[in-house]
């Protein structure tokens, strides 16, 4: 049995998962439960969980809450079929980012699995061999790819945007947390402009807000940038390890966070 103290988009789906506390109707064969953890607000619930879920088997406590390394790949076990993790780790060491502390040892790449949702740390540090096998899986699949994971703006390079235009990629997402970001940033619109390829709806941009000594004018500003850049911003709310958020940051980062509230204001 996989259980999650709470349901997202990648949460798998079928009769050994469950969300939360134990109810009464588990699956009688079920000996063995892992309690996978992937933020860490939610470590005093997934405590109490493993105490209570104990009653029915033995209990391992896992995930990247707990800063633990990731091993191989299995479709559909932690996260639903369709999604896909081909690497692991990343080369850089961003202040407000766990991976670099999870994967102590570096950049490293996995056997590639099918799936068309890439949910890698960082892909396109990846070799170059790496990165166009797993563009070759992604045109066997059925449908567009989308690469939640994130593309590192500052190592997109030509035959990067070559490929995901002919994976016809349907969203790819970027980040701009830092000052340094910006650049980057609009060296990749540049880039998708002369390929003829990419727009607001297929280029997505999270942008980090809320973090310490953070501001609602700048982070507007950011959010205003990304999106006269032709990204789509998406406002990530900065939280502590307790997952703490001012209740008018939660209110500001809604507004931008929906594409159809933020082309209408725009």
């Amino acid at each position: 049995m996989r259980v999650f103290p709470r349901m997202t988009k990648a949460t798998p789906k079928d009769d050994y998962v469950w969300i939360g506390r134990p109810g009464l109707f588990i699956p009688e064969d079920v000996d063995e439960i892992h309690i996978s953890v992937a933020f860490t607000w939610d470590l005093p619930e997934a405590e109490i969980m493993a105490d209570m879920w104990s009653r029915h088997g033995n209990v391992k406590l896992g995930g990247p809450a707990f800063n633990q390394p990731g091993g191989e790949f299995i479709p559909g076990r932690y996260v639903k079929e369709g999604y896909v993790i081909t690497s692991r780790g990343c080369p850089n060491h961003c202040w407000f980012c766990a991976v670099s502390k999870r994967e102590s040892n570096g950049l490293h790449e996995l056997e590639i699995k099918d799936g068309w949702n890439i949910l890698d740390d960082n892909l396109l540090a990846c070799s170059e061999k790496h990165i166009r096998a797993v563009f070759a899986m992604l045109k066997r699949q059925k449908h567009k790819p989308v690469f939640t994971g994130g593309l590192e703006a500052k190592i997109l390079r030509p035959w990067h945007v070559e490929l995901l235009k002919e994976v016809k990629a349907q969203r790819m997402y970027f980040a701009y947390d830092t000052p340094d970001d910006l650049e980057p940033l609009m060296n990749a619109a540049k880039l998708f402009k002369e390929a003829h390829f990419g727009n607001a709806h297929s280029l997505m941009c999270y942008v980090l807000i809320g973090y310490p000594k953070d501001t609602f004018d700048e982070a507007e500003e950011r959010l205003r940038t990304v999106l006269d850049l032709g990204f789509c911003p998406m406002a990530m709310l900065y939280r502590d390890r307790k997952g703490e958020v001012n209740l008018e940051w939660r209110k500001f980062q809604r507004i931008w966070a929906r594409p159809t509230i933020i082309f209408g204001r725009k």
